[in-house]
């Protein structure tokens, strides 16, 4: 058994509709997992809000609105009456449902089940196109199985029981279900804040130990290098999950940490692949490490650097704590850090407090700050017994002025500071350096 998983995109349309079902029919048994069509959920947080505002006919024009819409897309989707009539009997339940929330009380609750309609409009319009088709599917509610416990953290034993049950009690050659929503410890609706659907799909995958879980995107994989900066990059065919979670923070079109863990610690792969090209490889992560090779460089821009140099530091104890401790009081995460006797470096990716956190820092010595940086990151097997890679990386820097250094916190990482303005020049330099 596979999991696929195909985002709001991959369902926008009926026509995109139709050739993610002629991709997932191709083989039987896998189970699906759907976000919602792609602009609903948006729609759907502008009505909660409405509701929330004491504004209800504002509120039921952005639902007749959505109604329009998919009035349209059961008309493009469908050829049969019959078919086409029990969806659009469906989507007047659905609607009607959301103009009822005019009159009861605003909640959080309310909020969290007016969005999560997004993913079982989509997974029942997508269950009875197949069903049209002549295919053998069963429709696996989200609000069956999937559960949070107490701490607001995925119940895997709960998922794990509750949805076998679900697929012993109901054999078919192909199952449907919703990413992204969920159930709270006492029975209400909720939803997987990180990750989401993606979040859904490692669930799963791990509960059941699937084959695979498979992430559907419109994009080939991960590349070596940012393709829009530097020429004939090429995909990476497969990382790590550690190198995959360093990835992730620079933006690279890969998954949460968070959301791939449950698979990472069941070992099952979870495979990126692209809607828009089914038979190309794709990008495996598992536990596997490729022993002595670099798989990649990204960059993140928009950081900001502050360093702190203070003769108290010199042999004194709790002085990083203080400086830890105005982060963590204006809810700001730090990037990188280097020290040294008498100071420390760092960077950070939110400015928002960036005025009050220089101000309690002055307090413990001299600040100065480097704004309109970017972080650039080498990610392989970079264990400190790898001998020669350390100064293949620092060769290629070689004309690039640098900030700052990390290397050794992570056995997959060394990352530079360099200016906004370098970043262009240290990534074609590492690119020569290290790819080609």
């Amino acid at each position: 058994m596979k999991i696929q998983k195909f985002g709001g995109t991959s369902v926008g349309t009926p026509q995109r509709m139709k050739e993610v079902c002629s991709l997932i029919t191709q083989e039987k048994g896998n189970i699906i997992v759907l976000s919602a069509m792609s602009g609903t959920t948006n729609s759907l947080v502008e009505i909660a809000d409405y509701f929330k505002k004491g504004n209800p006919e504002a509120a039921s024009g952005v639902i007749n609105q959505l109604r329009s819409k998919y009035a349209q897309h059961i008309e493009d989707l469908y050829s049969s009456g019959e078919w086409k009539q029990r969806t659009l009997s469906f989507l007047d339940e659905e609607f009607t449902l959301l103009h009822s929330f005019a009159s009861v009380s605003f909640s959080d609750t309310v909020e969290k089940t007016i969005v999560a309609q997004g993913e079982i409009i989509s997974t029942n319009m997508v269950t009875n196109y197949l069903a049209e088709q002549g295919v053998k599917v069963k429709l696996l509610p989200a609000l069956s199985y999937m559960r949070l416990s107490e701490n607001g953290e995925p119940d895997l034993p709960y998922i794990k029981e509750h949805l076998s049950e679900l697929l012993q009690a109901n054999p078919a050659d192909l199952y449907i279900t919703q990413g992204f929503i969920a159930r709270n410890a006492i029975g209400e609706i909720d939803n997987l804040l990180r990750g989401g659907s993606d979040y859904t799909a490692c669930l799963i995958g791990a509960g059941l130990k699937a084959e695979e879980i498979q992430i559907w995107t419109d994009i080939d994989g991960m590349h070596n290098n940012d393709p829009r900066v530097v020429e004939k990059t090429e995909a990476v065919r497969q990382l790590n999950f550690e190198e995959a979670a360093e990835l992730a923070y620079f933006g690279a079109k890969i998954l949460h940490p968070t959301c791939i863990q449950p698979a990472r610690y069941a070992g099952v792969p979870v495979k990126l692949l692209n809607t828009m090209n089914p038979k190309a490889p794709g990008t495996v992560i598992n536990n596997d490490m490729m022993p002595n090779k670099i798989k990649a460089v990204a960059a993140k821009d928009n950081i900001t650097a502050i360093k702190i140099v203070s003769s108290r530091m010199l042999l004194a104890t709790g002085f990083l704590s203080k400086v830890f401790e105005i982060f963590e009081i204006h809810k700001t995460s730090i990037d990188m850090i280097t020290t040294s006797e008498v100071g420390v470096s760092l960077s950070i990716d939110n400015k928002s407090q960036l005025t009050q956190i220089i101000e309690e820092l002055k307090k413990y010595g001299t600040v100065e700050v480097d704004e309109d940086m970017c972080i650039i990151c080498i990610v392989g097997d970079l264990r400190w017994g790898n001998i020669g890679f350390e100064s293949r990386v620092s060769e290629a820097m070689a004309n690039i002025p640098v900030r700052m250094i990390s290397y050794g916190g992570s056995n997959h990482n060394i990352s530079f500071l360099v200016r906004e303005q370098d970043k262009k020049n240290a990534l074609i330099a590492l690119s020569a350096k290290l790819f080609n």
